[in-house]
């Protein structure tokens, strides 16, 4: 075992810095009303942070809610001893529904055809629903002119189906130029909650996630929905110029990996699969045991670089199924077992996401589950 807790038949990792989430927790509480729920968003394997270790930090720094996309996500949650409430954020398929029931979870309901055709199993176990308003996005959630509709069968399903919540979600809320059509959907969603209390329920309302609460605080209501800040990224670059020297945030996460071989190779050789790359001098290359199974994307490939030694190494040929290349010509003293930081406060998931032409969400995201995650 190794001083920083890898053991060293590890071949590449994920460390996650607690004092990161801690302080990018306080950062997102302290623009939270006292009176207004704090939900921390933890689908997707904790967006590549781990689901279990990170809502476990979730729930010591004193989170009301977690957010997830399924029902398997939230029963693994409960398996592990999760007791804060959780909403599925996605859809649950209906055969799920007694389990949900059984282990206190909230479920997202979108459309007429699932509604008609759920209940609870007792009015002692109702089942938990947050009703999703698509309020212009277009993709989850009745549509504003179905509620009447969906309001007069939940009156029906009373005491087996609770309305514990009602909730939007933004399309362009990462925008601060574009306020405009946030404001729209926020003014929707406004109708479509007093149309639900004149319909006599009373639920947890909530519109923003991330970009929504640092740019548009008057739509916070009884709930945020706070994801990718929590992991210390930004939604978009953006927000980050607007808010970056108001708002702290740390990145948590930093993806490492080992150098396995080295070898020299002469002036004129071509490296990589249909040799994407060729030396221009006599040159030392390094291997690295990663590749795009483990989340390392083919884009990368000849533009990104990693750090061995503290020092820039570019990525050489084409990124490889379960190996890279990488040139350390000019790194002094580099060898087999040397630690390499493929992704971190250095070289950042957005740098990576500029590179890949894509977001930041998506590269950490996509990184294999099966990648160790050790908490720091």
């Amino acid at each position: 075992m190794k001083k920083n807790g890898r053991p060293s038949h590890i071949r590449t990792w994920i460390e996650v810095d607690k004092k990161a989430i801690k302080s990018n927790y306080q950062s997102f509480r302290s623009i939270t009303p006292q009176e207004c729920r704090l939900m921390s968003v933890v689908k997707s394997n904790a967006y590549g942070h781990g689901l279990i270790d990170f809502s476990r930090e979730m729930e010591k720094l004193g989170i009301d809610w977690l957010g997830v996309d399924s029902s398997i996500e939230a029963f693994s949650l409960r398996n592990k001893g999760i007791k804060k409430p959780i909403l599925v954020l996605g859809y649950t398929p209906r055969e799920n529904i007694p389990e949900v029931i059984e282990k206190n979870v909230s479920i997202t309901v979108s459309s007429l055809d699932y509604l008609k055709n759920i209940t609870g199993t007792t009015p002692e176990k109702p089942l938990k629903i947050h009703l999703k308003i698509d309020t212009g996005m277009h993709r989850q959630g009745f549509l504003p002119d179905e509620l009447p509709r969906v309001l007069k069968i939940l009156k029906e399903k009373k005491g087996n189906v609770t309305v514990e919540g009602i909730y939007t979600h933004f399309a362009n809320a990462k925008n601060p130029q574009e306020a405009d059509e946030t404001k729209k959907q926020f003014s929707v969603f406004k109708k479509s909650v007093e149309m639900a209390k004149n319909a006599g329920f009373n639920p947890i309302r909530h519109a923003v996630a991330t970009g929504g609460l640092i740019i548009f605080p008057e739509a916070k209501m009884d709930m945020v929905r706070v994801g990718i800040g929590l992991y210390g990224l930004w939604p978009s670059e953006r927000i980050k110029e607007g808010f970056e020297k108001k708002i702290i945030l740390r990145p948590a996460m930093t993806w490492k990996t080992i150098v396995s071989e080295i070898k020299k190779i002469p002036k004129g050789e071509g490296i990589g699969y249909n040799f994407t790359a060729k030396t221009s001098k006599d040159s030392k290359i390094a291997i690295l045991p990663i590749g795009y199974w483990h989340g390392y994307n083919r884009l990368f490939s000849n533009k990104a670089n990693v750090k061995v030694r503290g020092e820039d190494a570019k990525i050489t040929g084409t990124v490889s199924m379960d190996m890279a290349i990488i040139d350390v010509t000019n790194i002094k003293g580099v060898r087999a077992g040397d630690e390499v930081i493929l992704m971190g406060r250095e070289i950042t998931a957005d740098c990576l996401a500029k590179i890949a032409q894509t977001a930041n969400y998506e590269i950490i995201t996509r990184l294999n589950s099966r990648i160790k995650r050790i908490y720091l």
